[in-house]
């Protein structure tokens, strides 16, 4: 019976390590590139109430708790396909007491941001509901 149970297992590794070999080979692929975008990526990724591409500029609407400045984030731009898109990220947290419900605009023109006039772009950022 140990025999049997010994040589089940043996045969269900196996039967899963090609499974194993190729989920590696394909997610290698897609996050290889996340990863190391991620670790040379300065500060947190920002949620935004609004972003919007008009004339050559990035604007955004950030949260505030009454002392977020433009130095205090930055745009991170990567080539995609075609575009570009960019990700808006906090260098440095804002520990002020006084929260604006409507945030703050901040925005960069695409000069700024190293891209060409009229640069087809999106915004990467996660969305998040204005405080109310």
């Amino acid at each position: 019976m140990k025999r049997i149970v010994t040589l089940s297992g043996a045969l269900l590794l196996a039967a899963t390590l090609p499974g194993c070999a190729l989920v590696d080979r394909f997610t290698d692929r897609f996050s290889t590139t996340e990863v190391a975008q991620a670790v040379d990526s300065p500060g947190q990724i920002e949620p935004v109430h609004a972003a919007a591409i008009v004339q050559d500029q990035a604007v955004f609407w950030v949260s505030s708790n009454g002392c977020t400045q433009k130095a205090d984030l930055t745009p991170v731009v990567r080539r995609a396909g075609d575009g570009s898109v960019i990700t808006l990220r906090r260098l440095k947290e804002d520990r002020c007491l006084q929260p604006r419900a409507e945030g703050v605009e901040v925005s960069w023109s695409f000069q700024e941001m190293g891209l060409a006039p009229g640069s087809r772009v999106s915004v990467e950022n996660p969305y998040q509901l204005p405080r109310g």
